[in-house]
C-alpha cells in the first residue's frame, strides 16, 4: 500500500451548499486572499454564485485539496511568504472538462475549518478556509532525507527506521510468455528476469529497503496476479520491467511509463463494482464500508495521489536512465498497462531497450549492461524515496546535516530556495551552479542548513 500518501477518511468533508449552478454554467471563482496568524492560515475564495464543494487532506507530501464542480478561476493565486509556516504554495487545475481544483501545498499536516458566508459582492458566497497545524509543527515528517557531515569516509551516522519500504519488481513476460524476441533470438522474458534479479539484489543492500520479487524463475504469472502478489506484501513501489520491440529497426532508447486516466477511470469501475476487491484496504479505507458516493470519491482521492507519486517515480528513474543511453522519449509516457493498474502503490513499467534493434539487442544480452541499468532504475528509487519517505521509514535523524532534494518537472532554482527558506546563492554555492546553469528532472540538489 502507498504508505507516503496514505487517505485520512475522518478528514474527508463532504459540505454540500445550497444549491447547484444552472446547468452548463460554471461558477467564477476568485482566491482573493491569504492570510496567516498565530492560530494557522485562512484562504478566502470568492464565488459568483453557490457551489457545492468538497476538501480533503492527502500526506507525503502533506496537502489540502479543494474541489469546485462546474467552476472556473478568475485572476492570479496569492503567492505564499518564505516565512509562511504553514504554506509552500497554492496551485489549480481544471478536472474532468469543466471542474475546478485549488490545492495547498504545506509544510506540515493541519487540520481544516470551513465556513460559508454571503459576499459583499451581491449574489455570490464566500468560502473561508481555515489550516490549523496538527499539533507542533515541527513534529512533522521530515521532508527529506538528511547526508550528515562530520566524518571523512562520509558514512552516514545512525538513523532510526520502524520498518522497511517494500520494493516490488516485476520481470515482465516468462514462461510461456517470452515476449519480444530480438533479431539473435535473444527473448524478452530472459532479459526481463536478469534485470530484475540484479535490481534486488542491489535493493536488497540498500539500508531501509527490502525487494520482492513478483517471479524469480521462468514461469508465467498472470498480469492481475502480479499486482495482488504486490499488495499481499505490502509493497510501496512496483517496478515492471520489459524490452521494447518494434517493426523499424533504428528504433531505440528507452521509455518509462505511468497509468493513463484513461486506464485509472476503467480500474475504478472495477473494483467498485466487485465488493470482494472493495473489502481491501485502498489508501487505509475499506471501500465496502463505504456509501457508493463516498466509496468512488475516496477510490478518485487515492488513484490521483498514486498516479501523482508514479509520475514522480518515473521521472527520477528516467532521469537516470539517460546516463545508461540513448532514451526513446524525453517525456515519462502514459499507458493503460495492466501491471500499472494498482490503485494504491505507486508503479511504473520501464522500457529499457529496444530488443529489435541490434545494437540494443546486444547491449541487453550483456550483463554489464544489466547491471547499470538495474543501478540506474535502483538510483531513480533512492531518489524518490529522499523526496518522498514513507512516514515510518525515516523517523528521526539526529546532527546537523545537509538535506536532498529531487528535481521534479517544472522546479526552479529560486522556487526551491522558497520552499526551503535558504537563499538562492547558498543553494547554488552548495551544488555548485552558477547563474544560467541547467538543471534537469531526477537531479539531487544539496539543500544547506541554516542559511
Amino acid at each position: 500500500m502507498a504508505r507516503g500518501d496514505r487517505v485520512n477518511p475522518y478528514l474527508v468533508l463532504f459540505l454540500l451548499l445550497v444549491s447547484l449552478p444552472t446547468a452548463g454554467s460554471q461558477v467564477a471563482v476568485e482566491c482573493s486572499k491569504v492570510s496567516t496568524g498565530a492560530d494557522g492560515t485562512r484562504l478566502v475564495l470568492e464565488t459568483s454564485g453557490s457551489v457545492p464543494h468538497r476538501i480533503f487532506t492527502l500526506q507525503g507530501p502533506d496537502r489540502v485539496v479543494i474541489d469546485l464542480p462546474s467552476a472556473k478561476l478568475i485572476g492570479e493565486l496569492p503567492k505564499s511568504g518564505v516565512n509562511d509556516p504553514t504554506l509552500v504554495g497554492v496551485r489549480s487545475g481544471v478536472r474532468d472538462g469543466g471542474d475546478l481544483r485549488i490545492v495547498l501545498d504545506l509544510k506540515h499536516p493541519v487540520r481544516v475549518k470551513s465556513l460559508v458566508s454571503s459576499s459583499d459582492r451581491g449574489a455570490g458566497q464566500r468560502l473561508l478556509i481555515d489550516l490549523i497545524p496538527a499539533g507542533d509543527p515541527a513534529a512533522g515528517r521530515p521532508p527529506a532525507t538528511v547526508r550528515h557531515a562530520g566524518s571523512t569516509t562520509g558514512a552516514r551516522q545512525a538513523v532510526r527506521r520502524t520498518r522497511q519500504v517494500v520494493i516490488a519488481i516485476d520481470a515482465g513476460h516468462g514462461g510461456k510468455d517470452p515476449g519480444a524476441i530480438g533479431p539473435r533470438g535473444t527473448r524478452e522474458k530472459d532479459v526481463t528476469l536478469a534485470i530484475a534479479r540484479k535490481l534486488a539484489r542491489l535493493v536488497d543492500k540498500e539500508p531501509g529497503m527490502r525487494p520482492f520479487l513478483t517471479r524469480d524463475g521462468d514461469h508465467y504469472v498472470g498480469l492481475r496476479r502480479r499486482i495482488l502478489r504486490a499488495r499481499q506484501h505490502k509493497a510501496d513501489l512496483f517496478i515492471s520491467i520489459h524490452a521494447d520491440a518494434f517493426r523499424r529497426p533504428d528504433a531505440h532508447g528507452s521509455s518509462v511509463y505511468t497509468l493513463s486516466r484513461g486506464g485509472a477511470s476503467s480500474e475504478a469501475a472495477k473494483w467498485l463494482a466487485n465488493r470482494e476487491n472493495s473489502a481491501d484496504l485502498i489508501g487505509g479505507i475499506d471501500l465496502s464500508e463505504a456509501e457508493g458516493m463516498l466509496a468512488n470519491v475516496l477510490l478518485d482521492m487515492t488513484q490521483n495521489a498514486t498516479i501523482e507519486h508514479s509520475t514522480e517515480v518515473a521521472s527520477a528513474v528516467l532521469g537516470q536512465l539517460r546516463g545508461v543511453g540513448a532514451v526513446h522519449k524525453n517525456e515519462v509516457q502514459r499507458a493503460g498497462f495492466v501491471v500499472l493498474k494498482s490503485p494504491d502503490i505507486p508503479s511504473v513499467l520501464v522500457e529499457t531497450a529496444f530488443i529489435s534493434n541490434q545494437q540494443e539487442e546486444k547491449r541487453l544480452r550483456s550483463a554489464t549492461h544489466q547491471q547499470r541499468l538495474a543501478q540506474a532504475i535502483l538510483s531513480g528509487i533512492r531518489a524518490y524515496f529522499r523526496k518522498f519517505p514513507p512516514p515510518t521509514y525515516l523517523v528521526e535523524a539526529g546532527g546537523a546535516g545537509t538535506r536532498e532534494y529531487v528535481i521534479a518537472k517544472g522546479d526552479t532554482l529560486s522556487g526551491i530556495a522558497r520552499r526551503y527558506r535558504v537563499s538562492l546563492s547558498s543553494l547554488q554555492a552548495e551544488n555548485d551552479l552558477q547563474d544560467g546553469d541547467y538543471i534537469r528532472v531526477g537531479q539531487v540538489l544539496a539543500i544547506p542548513e541554516g542559511s
